[in-house]
């Protein structure tokens, strides 16, 4: 009893299911569930391999906090830490789940909130390796579950070309920003406090059609970058990466809030014919 007496006050997250107790998810009403997915991988030299892994989290728990002070009824599930990792496969775990395994685990959790009562859940992705699109296809008529797709880093591009200097593409100036700025402590320096990464450049293709974007492949990261760098990030802040976090929350939350009011009636999601 001493020791029960000893413990803090638990902080209240109403929003986070991994941190309710079964009393109180039956005290509650949940509109939205929201999915975030992140991985296991290698980030140039100075960026954990959990990388994708914090921002999905942490994005997701700052923008149901938003959406939720706006009244929102929103319920962030714990972040599947495992993404598609076959353009990394060289690198040394590299954890990955193929599309057609992780498709699977996602609809199973989406089974699993329908049959609570669950109607809306948003994936909120933070791996540019997985491709959900075809899943949201497949699943459409298969379940009364209605399902949206949120790469935020799609979401905010237009912010990126403002706050930061380099284009990124993995490990680059946006991420490091992001790491230095909500877990700077695993952040990788050296001695001098410089960033222990490399310069994070790529390897052309020898196709111009590829280069311009006319034609796609998939990347092996082996041959593109020398450590799974594709992006400069010595131009990274923590400043930076409070900005481009504003800017999520900010358009993440907005609308959270109104899927949460939203009516699922025939049509929906589309507005009225009238």
């Amino acid at each position: 009893m001493a020791e029960l007496e000893r413990t803090a006050p638990r902080e209240s997250r109403p929003w986070e299911l991994a941190e309710l107790t079964y009393a109180e998810v039956k005290r509650q009403q949940f509109e939205v569930a929201v999915l975030p997915l992140g991985a296991t991988e290698p980030h140039n030299l100075h960026l954990p391999y959990g990388t994708d892994l914090f921002e999905a989290t942490i994005i997701g728990r700052q923008s149901c906090q938003a959406a939720t002070a706006q009244g929102a009824k929103v319920l962030l599930l714990p972040t599947i830490p495992f993404g598609t990792e076959t353009n990394l496969r060289e690198f040394p775990l590299a954890i990955n789940l193929n599309p057609s395994t992780l498709g699977l685990v996602i609809e199973d959790v989406v089974r699993s909130l329908e049959k609570t009562g669950i109607r809306k859940v948003l994936l909120l992705n933070s791996h540019g390796g997985n491709d959900f699109k075809p899943l949201l296809r497949e699943l459409y008529g298969k379940t009364s579950v209605h399902l949206f797709l949120c790469n935020w880093y799609q979401m905010v591009a237009d912010a990126c070309r403002e706050i930061f200097e380099y284009p990124d593409d993995h490990a680059g100036e946006m991420e490091t920003s992001l790491a230095l700025a909500y877990f700077g402590h695993l952040v990788g320096r050296n001695p001098d406090g410089t960033l222990t990464a490399d310069e994070g450049t790529k390897r052309p293709v020898q196709f111009s059609a590829v280069e311009r974007g006319w034609i796609s492949i998939t990347r092996p990261w082996h041959l593109l970058t020398t450590n799974s760098g594709a992006g400069y990030p010595h131009a990274a802040s923590a400043d930076k990466g409070q900005r481009l976090m504003g800017v999520i929350v900010s358009r993440l939350g907005d609308f959270l809030r109104e899927l949460s009011a939203a009516p699922i009636g025939p049509e929906f999601p589309f507005s009225d014919r009238s």
